[in-house]
């Protein structure tokens, strides 16, 4: 514990889960320092602009899931929040699209793109976001935490700390942390983190200077048995692509994503392009004017953590956060265990 009376806590990572945990820890005079690799915020739920277009390349949109969610949104200001009208429709192995007999439930973005959820909930927190910090190691001692980098520098201490990154580099820092005591519950722990199960997936984007028209926002895969599981088409979103232009956003399926990972991309778009034509009928698209890509090497869990395994860990102070903590790859599903791992740190500490 720290010296004065203020608590100080590191989140690593700066995806959803962090995000909620420092919006939900606001009021609570807790010191928040967030060490995230990257250069951005909010992980999957991210945006790229190229060429006048703006795409959500990872996480599409949020699902209304519950009045909270909704009650949350609303709170971070509705001005450029977009509810995606337009449906999504199932396709099967064969590529045969079918009208979707599931009720339609909202499904929100921005104007600005997805990336809005996380800039928008660090945005009204005082949490100090370090970026480009990639850490490596973590070690408990009487002062608290202290977490080195692998630039060779140290954070901390902080009276506790939160892994939020996806379940096998999660892993691989607690295989990197040291305990005062409990070795035992630290093994136990990151024999069971390294136990969830990941799907891969790398979306390619195709953009095309023509209008691509049809009834539905996007196409999921219910069968899992073709080689595309999800084609969403951008032009649905307000203020994301310029009339008479289309971008489509075509998420691989896994054995597809694992298989074709590190081809180039040239390769890649061609091959995802065909596909794209075959399932929407039209030639045209095998042919983009211009691609982008992006791989999720650990995109989306299939399983939740053994809660048990994990638990005694918060005796010193460590915590898990993500999706993969409850097993469910929404963008929801990780905003709201980070609340929820917010509000039970709070009360611990």
């Amino acid at each position: 514990m720290s010296t004065d009376d203020e608590v100080r806590l590191c989140i690593v990572g700066a995806g959803l889960a962090a995000a909620g945990m420092a919006d939900a820890l606001s009021e609570e005079g807790i010191s928040i320092t967030v060490l995230e690799k990257s250069r951005g915020v909010g992980g999957r739920a991210a945006t790229r602009r190229r060429n006048g277009c703006r795409y959500d390349h990872g996480a599409n949109y949020i699902k209304d899931s519950d009045e909270r969610t909704r009650e949350l949104l609303e709170s971070l200001g509705t001005d450029g929040l977009v509810d995606i009208d337009a449906p999504v429709w199932p396709f099967d192995s064969d590529g045969t699209i079918s009208e979707s007999e599931r009720p339609e439930s909202h499904k929100w973005t921005w104007e600005a793109g997805i990336t809005q959820l996380a800039k928008r909930l660090f945005g009204r927190t005082d949490a100090e976001i370090r970026k480009e910090t990639r850490v490596d190691a973590l070690r408990e001692d009487p002062a608290g935490w202290t977490i080195s980098d692998t630039d060779g520098a140290t954070h901390g201490p902080f009276d506790a700390v939160v892994l939020t990154p996806p379940a096998p580099q999660t892993a691989d820092l607690l295989r990197a942390t040291e305990l005062v005591d409990g070795e035992g519950d630290l093994a136990a722990a990151t024999d069971a983190v390294d136990q969830v199960p990941y799907r891969t997936i790398r979306a390619v984007l195709l953009h095309y200077p023509f209008e691509i028209d049809r009834p539905y926002y996007a196409l999921v895969n219910d069968d899992r048995e073709h080689e595309i599981g999800w084609l969403s088409r951008e032009s649905c979103k307000p203020g994301h692509v310029p009339a008479g232009e289309e971008l489509l956003v075509v998420q691989m399926a896994p054995d597809w994503s694992t298989a074709n990972y590190d081809i180039p991309l040239d390769d890649a778009a061609s091959e995802v392009a065909e596909q794209a034509a075959q399932l929407l009928d039209d030639d045209r698209l095998t042919e983009p004017d211009w691609v982008d890509d992006q791989g999720w090497r650990y995109a989306l869990p299939d399983a939740g953590v053994d809660s048990e395994a994990v638990a005694p860990l918060e005796a010193h102070g460590l915590y898990v956060a993500g999706d993969w903590v409850v097993g469910e790859g929404r963008a929801h599903e990780a905003l709201w265990c980070g609340v929820d791992v917010g509000e039970r740190l709070a009360a611990t500490i």
